[in-house]
């Protein structure tokens, strides 16, 4: 491509590019519209403000899904893709261990799907997780306190973080907004991801169950790279190139079995 495109243009073409290979890199599309790369990296910053795309080295990736609903709201959504990737999650709860559960709808189907007589202690940030579990006598439940983020759904504060730099959990069922091999595990709301950061970091294992509207995209905060400590649960038909990428990274990674 010769000459340098219109502003405008250019966007509209790299908005398609990315649409059409899941990311872009800031020296590829240099090369192609022929202009630098200072260039490219003003579109992307411009097009990132605007929430058309989320910037990473090197280039950008699509925007992780938005989360403009309550966690209640969110459970009613693709109900049968969340229960089967919490079929294949739980099976890593073992006796004995202290496992964390934080906020999102994929976690409240594992929290559902726990056995009643498994003795074990589960430590949550969301009240609605902690209901679910409330009824199952082997469950030793903690609750974290603080200010409830309406948004997530659940304690994020600093009151929350306080409480959870006292937790050593063997699991952490972990929520994220986005993930890409590259980009990590990210976060629509700031301090949403703090939190996760905090409790990510004080956990021996992390374990990701995400649907695959989520993956190789991202949100604007980051919260921990993928990486060895990482076991991610995909949905039976998540894109080959994923599994991939992530598996390069060092992380497990699971497939759930198809909806039923």
């Amino acid at each position: 491509m010769s000459g340098e495109l219109l502003l405008r243009e250019r966007k509209t073409l790299i908005q398609e590019r990315l649409k059409a290979n899941g990311r872009v890199l800031a020296v590829d599309l240099a090369a192609e519209f022929n202009v630098s790369e200072d260039t490219i990296r003003r579109d992307l910053r411009e097009m990132a403000a605007a929430g058309l795309c989320e910037r990473v080295y090197g280039g950008a990736l699509p925007v992780a899904p938005a989360a403009h609903t309550t966690l209640s709201e969110r459970v009613a959504m693709a109900p049968e893709r969340k229960a089967a990737l919490a079929r294949a999650a739980v099976g890593l709860i073992a006796p004995g261990m202290t496992v964390f559960l934080d906020a999102g709808s994929t976690n409240l189907a594992i929290a559902q799907l726990i056995e009643p007589d498994l003795t074990v202690t589960v430590v949550t940030n969301t009240p609605l997780i902690a209901a679910a579990l409330m009824e199952k006598p082997g469950v030793d439940l903690i609750l974290l306190g603080g200010p409830l983020n309406r948004a997530v759904g659940a304690a994020v504060s600093a009151r929350a973080q306080r409480d959870a730099e006292l937790l050593r959990p063997d699991l952490c069922f972990l929520g994220t907004c986005g993930a890409d091999a590259a980009a990590g595990l990210t976060a629509i709301h700031f301090e949403d991801a703090e939190f996760k950061r905090l409790i990510a970091s004080r956990s021996r294992r992390l374990v990701v169950a995400i649907t695959s509207d989520k993956l190789g995209t991202a949100a604007a905060h980051g919260i921990v790279d993928i990486d060895d400590r990482v076991v991610l649960v995909l949905e039976a038909d998540a894109p080959a190139e994923h599994r991939a990428a992530f598996e390069a990274t060092g992380a497990d990674v699971m497939m759930a079995r198809g909806t039923r």
